[in-house]
């Protein structure tokens, strides 16, 4: 059925008056469901979204259409239900949820069906963590949507105090039920394997500034067909990241280790899309683009620091059992080390997930995607800071593992 906001968006895009019948057949429906778009149409511009003309219907421009066209594009872009979002009542329960640490249903008031609509909304998205289902107590995200949600509807927006949580004792539990479900349906594991590297392409070349939308990621990557207007360098791009991660998760099942070489072939299938420097330690200086705060070493440091690492990075695996804490906490420097070293003109940021995603491969834990809800937090703590800070990306991995164990035990309990 066409809601008020399928309506605004197709208003907002068109840039020019239109008639209701107009409306009416952009969005591709019938003449029977004239009389409840025209209704919609009224409404909107009761509310002061849409300007009525002779000409027909338009949008008044102010900050409020603009943040709501906003909202839905970027839904769209991450293939995100915006009119499962939009709902006063769900932002309204994420405001109240945000100033807890962790929460139960019994800590908002609000009935459990509704508790636990809400809940899978969010987690279908990846806003939040589900700690345990019985009793389900659920950690909220905040990110950019989720704080102009809070701001379209009007909820005062507060800096969100940083609750410091510890979940290497839930990852330790998830790791042993994942273990025992794996060996019964190693299958049904790649599959989801297949399912969660899709997204993490899209997610991880997102934050590099790739503008191809998720449901176009999937198109290209899943069903093998090319959507109009985009660009041959941004699919080019896409499918390349692919095959370097498909190499990556080929090589950590195998048990190989990293060495310069492989890091180069990554980089290199990673990067086929500019040959003049794919697979090619850079030989000029670097900076981090819109963080000038952020520091990259001289190109004479290049090789030594990155030999360093890889020495480090040999030692760490020939411990014979390492605990998570030690793990997640290596991994956390491994990751902003190599982004420190910076070894390429470009790419750098997305063969130092594919990496860290290999560390942790190697060491049973099964990485495969940054939730939506913790990419602009994962940004802030890597090449998005001002300063260094290994503890608050040993903390942001934390939330990321366990929600990649519990989605991933989930999906193959079901």
């Amino acid at each position: 059925m066409v809601t008020k906001y399928d309506v605004f968006e197709l208003v907002y895009k068109k840039q020019a008056p239109l008639k209701t019948i107009e409306v009416v057949r952009n969005l591709n429906k019938t003449k029977s469901e004239y009389k409840n778009i025209h209704r919609i149409l009224m409404e909107l511009e009761k509310n002061k979204f849409l300007i009525k003309s002779k000409e027909g219907f338009e949008v008044k421009r102010t900050d409020k259409t603009r943040l709501l066209y906003n909202l839905i594009y970027y839904c769209v872009h991450n293939n995100i239900n915006y009119n499962l979002l939009l709902d006063e009542k769900l932002v309204g329960f994420v405001n109240k949820a945000l100033k807890k640490k962790e929460f139960h249903q019994k800590d908002i008031k609000i009935d459990p069906k509704t508790f636990k609509k809400y809940i899978e909304i969010l987690n279908k998205y990846g806003l939040l963590l589900i700690i345990s289902r019985k009793p389900l107590k659920v950690r909220i995200f905040y990110n950019t949507l989720i704080n102009n949600l809070l701001v379209y509807f009007d909820f005062k927006c507060r800096l969100i105090r940083e609750f410091i949580i510890n979940y290497l004792d839930e990852i330790e539990k998830e790791l042993i039920i994942h273990k025992r479900l794996r060996k019964k349906n190693e299958a049904g594991y790649q599959k989801i394997v297949n399912e969660f590297e899709i997204s993490f392409v899209h997610h991880s070349l997102a934050l590099e500034g790739n503008p191809i939308t998720l449901p176009d990621t999937i198109k290209i990557l899943k069903d093998k067909i090319i959507p109009r207007n985009l660009k041959i360098e941004d699919i080019d791009e896409v499918k390349n990241y692919q095959n370097a991660i498909l190499k990556m998760l080929r090589d950590a099942q195998q048990k190989k280790p990293l060495t310069k070489e492989s890091i180069l072939e990554y980089h290199r299938l990673a990067m086929l899309h500019r040959p003049n420097i794919a697979g090619k330690i850079r030989k000029i200086p670097v900076h981090i683009k819109k963080n000038l705060y952020f520091k990259v070493v001289k190109v004479s440091e290049i090789r030594p620091k990155l030999n360093q690492l890889l020495e480090r990075y040999s030692n760490f695996l020939k411990k014979k059992k390492s605990s998570i804490r030690e793990i997640i906490n290596f991994s956390a420097y491994f990751h902003n080390e190599f982004q420190h070293i910076h070894p390429f003109e470009d790419g750098n940021s997305r063969i130092t997930r594919l990496i860290t995603f290999h560390l942790l491969h190697s060491k049973g834990i099964p990485m495969l995607d940054i939730p939506f809800g913790l990419l602009d937090e994962y940004l802030s703590y890597t090449k998005g800071s001002k300063k260094r800070n290994d503890k608050k990306l040993f903390e942001n991995l934390q939330r990321i593992i366990l929600f990649n164990l519990k989605k991933i035990n989930e999906k193959l309990t079901s």
